[in-house]
């Protein structure tokens, strides 16, 4: 009767790894009877203690702690081992090799000379999340709560308040420990204090929300470079969901990481359809909720609210251009988040303008009204370009610091039309500065990204929320994996 294997540690000679579905399994059992009753071998079955044969060499590995330990990637593993040290391994069937680890020749001429093995049972995908969680010594600290078999998973994390209004992921622990494995950092560091309650959040935190958005975990490092973004005095999160205006943090990632997240920065790229662009943002808007408490009718006090606040992410398309985080001092290969607080976006059409004068005169037009016309300087804004409007400024030479130049310079605004009062309107800038020419935009207060599909003579500007001390300033951090 085989033996339960009450260890993982290698025993001293050769050690071969089995289950009893694999083919090749199959074909060399009598060979590893004769060679377990001459005393050569012990055999771990992972799924049938009786196989090859009930016999005091055979150990019972069915709970897969052995192969789990020892990394079993394929079955039949050979593994030699001397003074409790593995020396080699080989896998599959091959004759030459099992007669060189067992230094004897003519082994099994009957069989063909050589045929591949089977994935081990420890490496299965149905396996692998739970045997990470028995022997990987990841010990969880968030509360877990016990769902009744009859209840509703989804139901039942809708009826918690855990939900943004959308069916979130059921964050079991395997699949959280699967989301912990998408970042170098340890579960238990406290990446930022989350307004407006200023609870720690840990990694293992974020990664629970990261799981209910339904993120895969190679998004995890942005996610929390998201969440360090927006947790800082600059950004001040707080006043950004305590404010009345419709406005939320949105997030525009750039580097070499974007593709290999595939992250949407073409067809559709504000919008909707692409899981990285989709989940990251929404699971920063879940730790606000769950950990922070930042619930809409609660701090959240928007009156309209946009549906960006959902979540919104997007990538920065590659160009000539030097990207966004380029103009915060970091370099084109280096991965980056930038936040900036701001309303949905709206559309601004020229699909007539060939030269980049003129086009750069009609995004101004545009642009003038963002959040209201009769307000200046306050609040900044972001002008996403699309390929074909970007396309005039290539084409013609420009460099984004001069099309920047030449747009602030059209961005100047004659105050006597926007006081209060003027047109017999009531809201305007005070009346003391009648007679003065203003910008539209504080100094850097305007960022331009590049995005969007290569057909269609659009941009979009998004408008943004009080800037400065008593508002929200953009703020680029570098991802960290």
């Amino acid at each position: 009767m085989a033996e339960k294997v009450n260890d993982y540690k290698l025993i001293d000679g050769i050690s071969v790894v089995v289950n009893s579905d694999c083919p090749t399994c199959q074909l060399t059992s009598d060979l590893l009877v004769e060679l377990g009753n001459s005393g050569r071998v012990t055999i771990f079955s992972q799924d049938n203690p009786a196989f090859p044969t009930s016999a005091e060499w055979v150990c019972d590995d069915s709970d897969l702690s052995f192969s789990w330990h020892n990394d079993i990637e394929a079955v039949p593993t050979l593994i030699r081992v001397v003074d409790g040290k593995e020396i080699e391994r080989s896998t599959g069937w091959n004759r030459k090799e099992w007669e060189r680890l067992f230094e004897v020749k003519n082994l099994a001429p009957d069989l063909v000379d050589h045929k591949p093995g089977c994935g081990s049972l420890s490496v299965s995908p149905d396996r692998v999340d739970e045997l990470e969680i028995k022997f990987g010594g990841r010990k969880f600290v968030s509360r877990q709560v016990e769902i009744a078999s009859l209840e509703d998973e989804i139901e039942a994390m809708f009826d918690r308040g855990w939900s943004d209004g959308l069916p979130v992921v059921p964050p079991t622990e395997a699949r959280v420990s699967r989301m912990l494995a998408g970042t170098s950092r340890n579960s238990d560091d406290i990446i930022a204090l989350i307004p407006p309650n200023l609870a720690e959040c840990s990694v293992e935190k974020v990664a629970i929300n990261a799981v209910m958005a339904g993120c895969l975990p190679e998004y995890l490092p942005v996610v929390i470079t998201c969440l360090e973004a927006i947790c800082t005095d600059e950004f001040n999160m707080h006043g950004v969901l305590a404010t009345t205006m419709s406005v939320g943090p949105i997030f525009v990632v750039s580097g070499p990481i974007t593709e290999r997240l595939n992250m949407n920065s073409g067809i559709n790229a504000l919008g909707h359809g692409n899981r990285a662009n989709s989940t990251i943002g929404r699971a920063v808007q879940l730790v606000l909720r769950n950990i922070g408490g930042g619930e809409p009718g609660g701090i959240d006090r928007a009156t309209l609210g946009h549906m960006g606040k959902q979540g919104f992410c997007f990538a920065e398309a590659p160009s000539p251009w030097e990207n966004l985080a380029e103009g915060f001092g970091f370099s084109s290969e280096q991965n980056t988040v930038t936040a900036f607080t701001g309303e949905g976006p709206h559309i601004l059409v020229d699909q007539k303008s060939r030269s980049p004068e003129s086009l750069t005169r009609s995004l101004a037009e545009g642009l003038k009204s963002t959040i209201s016309p009769r307000m200046v300087m306050a609040m900044d804004a972001m002008l996403v370009v699309s390929p074909e409007h970007l396309s005039r400024f290539i084409d013609a030479g420009w460099s984004r610091a001069q099309f920047i130049e030449k747009l602030s310079e059209l961005l100047i605004i004659d105050s006597d039309g926007i006081i209060e009062g003027a047109g017999g309107i009531e809201d305007g800038v005070p009346s003391v500065f009648a007679g003065n020419k203003l910008p539209k935009f504080r100094p850097g207060g305007l960022l331009v990204v590049h995005a969007g599909g290569p057909a269609g003579l659009f941009s979009a500007i998004i408008g943004g929320w009080l800037n400065g001390a008593k508002g929200s300033d953009p703020v680029t951090k570098e991802i960290i994996l």
